[in-house]
């Protein structure tokens, strides 16, 4: 199996010669990018000057040591976004404002320069090459129509790949998408995987894709699996967040896992409640520390997000670490019964298998000091069975179907039959919860 391309691009960025990197090569050169970032944190950034007041510098020689780093938080973002600054307003390209629904206060904004986008470019031109190449025509279903923004970064990529991105944006007219597929002969697609798949499952007839890149934090397995179903093609997932630049990891043919933008990025996991940094195999939350980006540099900044190194190798035999999907996000975690959890990636993979669904929200009530899970349920055509076989799917997910047995959680069922919402704002889904 071809290892992925990402091993030859960090070898080149880290100054090994192509094939002999190491992990050692690259965690030298991941201590050499870090001590560059530490000194001009400190110097040039309000906030880091303060946050890391008292660190010494000179006593950073390994990985190891970032354990002694203080985290940087999404609330940090949030409180003074201009502080966190080590260039002059006038050198930032792109400002993105990232707005949490439900969620009051300042809004986290993330600056960006030139030099900042540039990596990112690079990064999507090497990480596409793993499902598209020369002349393939990628339909782009992501944000693109400010300069900087995702879609508009990726098209670029795909430019020097000498493939052709074309930018659609979020869907919110699935039969349009479907014309444009057929019309522009479209060979791969680039998008967030509900909408995806509601493509696949409204495309009936439709020449299908060689290949489809899902991109969001959370990749549910079960949208791969279905989408391989369907239409045969080779599915990958990237994993990235605009506070990395977009950027992350992405898996290669291997589907084993993403594969890290080392050379960019220093990515850790650790126990969501106390900070300490888990061995590999271990999982927890994902925290990463930018080594390149000089308009506004994050060190160690909590993601939200589970997940964990993989300790084998990956199956394409490359030196990279190999992240675990994605389990879903701490916070989206609700608790039906003291020490019992449940999440979105739960109930995905329970109902995205049923073949006639596109998309459901899920809400959680407490009546008679009883949990009360209500889903809503999109499907493309209400056949008038298919409200048993959600419930049926509901009741595969352990901590549902116990409780639910033991008369501790009432679980209904309501379908509608349509597509999904347009999207508003965040493609985050989570489960909402009301108190009485």
């Amino acid at each position: 199996m071809k290892r992925t391309p990402l091993e030859n691009w960090i070898s080149e960025k880290i100054g090994c010669k192509t094939g002999l990197v190491t992990r050692e090569a690259i965690e030298r050169f991941q201590v050499s990018r870090l001590k560059e970032t530490l000194a001009l944190a400190v110097a040039a950034s309000p906030f880091y000057k303060g946050h890391l007041a008292g660190f010494d510098m000179a006593s950073l020689e390994s990985i190891e040591d970032l354990k002694r780093l203080p985290f940087t938080t999404p609330e940090d973002l949030r409180r003074n976004p201009l502080s966190f600054l080590c260039v002059s307003q006038g050198k930032i390209q792109r400002v993105v404002t990232l707005r949490t629904s439900g969620t009051t206060g300042e809004a986290k904004r993330l600056y960006f320069t030139r030099e900042d986008q540039e990596l990112t470019v690079d990064f999507f031109r090497v990480g596409m090459s793993t499902l598209v190449g020369r002349g393939t025509r990628v339909l782009i279903l992501l944000p693109g129509e400010r300069p900087g923004s995702v879609g508009d970064l990726l098209a670029a990529g795909l430019d020097r790949l000498g493939a052709n991105g074309m930018v659609y944006g979020p869907v919110r007219d699935y039969a349009h998408v479907l014309e444009t597929i057929a019309r522009e002969k479209i060979n791969a697609l680039v998008g967030i995987p509900i909408q995806v798949l509601t493509i696949a499952r409204t495309g009936r007839g439709m020449v299908p894709p060689e290949s489809a890149l899902l991109s969001t934090d959370y990749v549910p397995a079960a949208i791969t699996a279905e989408l391989k179903r369907i239409w045969g093609c080779e599915v990958y997932a990237h994993y990235g967040m605009t506070e990395m630049g977009y950027g992350g990891g992405v898996e290669c043919r291997a589907g084993n896992g993403y594969h890290m933008r080392e050379a960019d990025l220093l990515f850790e996991i650790v126990d969501p409640k106390t900070g300490t940094p888990w061995k590999e195999g271990e999982s927890g939350e994902v925290v990463f520390t930018t080594l390149t980006r000089r308009g506004m540099p994050l060190i160690r900044y909590r993601t939200g997000d589970l997940s964990r190194f993989l300790p084998d190798r990956c199956p394409c035999g490359t030196v990279l670490r190999t992240m675990a999907p994605v389990e879903g996000r701490i916070a989206d975690q609700v608790e039906l019964e003291p020490g019992i959890m449940l999440g979105i990636p739960d109930l995905d993979e329970a109902l995205f298998p049923i073949h006639n669904l596109v998309d459901f929200s899920a809400e959680l009530t407490w009546k008679n000091e009883r949990s009360c899970l209500e889903i809503k349920a999109t499907l493309l055509e209400e056949k008038g069975e298919e409200q048993g076989g959600i419930l049926n799917a509901l009741h595969t997910i352990p901590a549902v179907r116990s409780l639910a047995h033991e008369g501790k959680l009432l679980v209904g069922v309501t379908v509608r039959e349509g597509t999904p919402e347009p999207l508003s704002g965040s493609t985050k889904r989570t489960i909402v919860v009301k108190r009485g």
